[in-house]
């Protein structure tokens, strides 16, 4: 078995393996690198001219495990695409909004290497996807190898709980089998029900590491941190301002609708509107369609009965009055440049009495990560073409993530039992501290960090 890490850096980036395994080659993930821009920002698919993949597995539908499928495809004509039922629904919407983002930026940033493939080449496309229930066995060759006495190696999808339709993938060749986790939550969240993971068995995993550099605090609960938000909320709602909650589309945006309709509903938050993004609403109507095929709670509970929801346009987020407690939950999750939540953001910062919160992951590099970062009342870059500016506002993290804690992650990879463990989909510190833990806790696994464009034979 030989694994090729396609990821062009070494963070969480544009997520992409390509295993070979019994003479057979599969391309698990295919995403743009979520700070890098143009063709920067695609997996390293060059390394794979000479020996192409059969298939393409898809984790999820989170733009840096999909976003390059398009591109993937087109140079590798033969290749069929296989992902969850789930992300079969969802997928075609994502790339879709991929292009009409890249053709926004082409124009607004003048990136001449945007979009990197059309609303055309999206819906030629489509036929080669293919999508398939949790736990069935599937077999993923290429069908002129099977024919010529190749027995083809199968794939499983395992229900991740991470986002609507997520699923770790399990490889199994002839001798040997792999495990690759995608982005995986092992935690309930307020609508998807944990990862289920509990039948896992390989002697390979690729595991993403997005928490190891964060430690679970001393006395830590979801109910706690849902409690502490609520408090926050009615505390900023009750001096007449407004509260922005940046979110991604398709996953986070639907948790937080769904936290605040059972906050309203148990009038710990009084009911009022809640403004998102059109392409947010378009996720959470998914959701609510697929309520009944998703293992998730409160699957009676439509978001769109249970909010009074405002899609909010373009010309408001630049004009309408903030004072008044306005509640905001807003694409995109990083506040990255010319989105509502950047634009939303920058209008809240001038006043104390408005708050920002945080309830997932924001890359250091990214607008959201700045902010973050910078000293209360003090300059810093938000808009990298834009001068510099000062937030007043209240700004406040919430740890509600969709990724599974690092001590979860670490007592899950000693019931797996694998020989081998590949890290990836981390910041060096995060991957650093699983690979000694590891080696700590579980010393007969062996542990590999493949580098961009490294190769690893295990």
């Amino acid at each position: 078995m030989r694994i090729m890490n396609l990821n062009p850096g070494s963070d969480i980036g544009a997520s992409g393996w390509h295993v070979e395994i019994d003479g057979h080659r599969i391309l698990l993930d295919a995403g743009i690198h979520p700070k890098r821009e143009g063709r920067a920002g695609l997996p390293l698919l060059a390394l794979l001219r000479a020996a192409p993949p059969d298939a393409v597995a898809i984790s999820h539908c989170h733009h840096d495990h999909v976003g390059a499928l398009p591109v993937a495809l087109r140079q590798f004509p033969k290749a069929h695409v296989l992902m969850t039922d789930l992300s079969y629904f969802l997928v075609e919407r994502v790339l879709h909004n991929s292009v009409n983002v890249m053709t926004r930026q082409r124009e607004e940033l003048g990136i001449a290497d945007y979009p990197l493939y059309t609303h055309t080449e999206v819906d030629e496309l489509a036929p080669r996807f293919q999508g398939f229930r949790y736990n069935r066995e599937i077999e993923w060759a290429a069908f002129a190898k099977i024919r010529s006495g190749l027995p083809s190696p199968t794939l499983e999808f395992f229900d991740a709980g991470h986002t609507l339709g997520s699923a770790g993938i399990l490889l199994r060749g002839r001798a040997e089998t792999l495990f690759y986790t995608g982005d995986v939550c092992f935690h309930d969240q307020t609508l998807l029900r944990g990862a289920r993971f509990d039948d896992v068995s390989a002697d390979v995993l690729i595991m993403e590491t997005t928490r190891g550099d964060r430690a679970m605090p001393s006395g830590f609960s979801r109910e706690k941190e849902i409690d502490r938000l609520a408090a926050a909320i009615q505390r900023v709602l009750g001096r007449k301002g407004s509260v922005l909650i940046p979110t991604f589309a398709l996953g986070r945006t639907q948790e937080i609708l769904a936290l605040l309709a059972l906050l309203m509903r148990s009038r710990r938050l009084k009911k009022q509107p809640v403004y998102i993004s059109g392409l947010g609403r378009v996720f959470t109507e998914m959701y609510d369609l697929e309520a009944h095929r998703a293992h998730r709670q409160q699957s009676g509970l439509k978001l769109t009965e249970a909010l009074p929801i405002i899609v909010l346009e373009r010309q408001q987020a630049e004009q309408m009055k903030l004072a008044g407690s306005r509640l905001f939950v807003l694409t995109a999750g990083m506040m990255s440049e010319n989105t509502a939540s950047h634009e939303i953001a920058r209008r809240l910062f001038a006043e104390p009495r408005h708050a920002i919160f945080f309830v997932g992951y924001a890359d250091p590099d990214t607008p959201a990560g700045r902010l973050q970062a910078a000293p209360p009342g003090q300059p810093f870059l938000f808009h990298p073409r834009q001068p510099p500016v000062a937030c007043h506002c209240e700004l406040e993290r919430f740890d509600l993530t969709a990724h599974a804690h690092r001590e979860a992650m670490l007592e899950w990879v000693g019931e797996v039992d694998p020989r081998v463990v590949v890290l990836g989909h981390g910041n060096p510190a995060s991957i650093q501290w699983f690979a000694a833990e590891i080696h700590r806790r579980y010393p007969g696994i062996r542990v590999v960090q493949p580098g961009p464009g490294e190769t690893v034979a295990v």
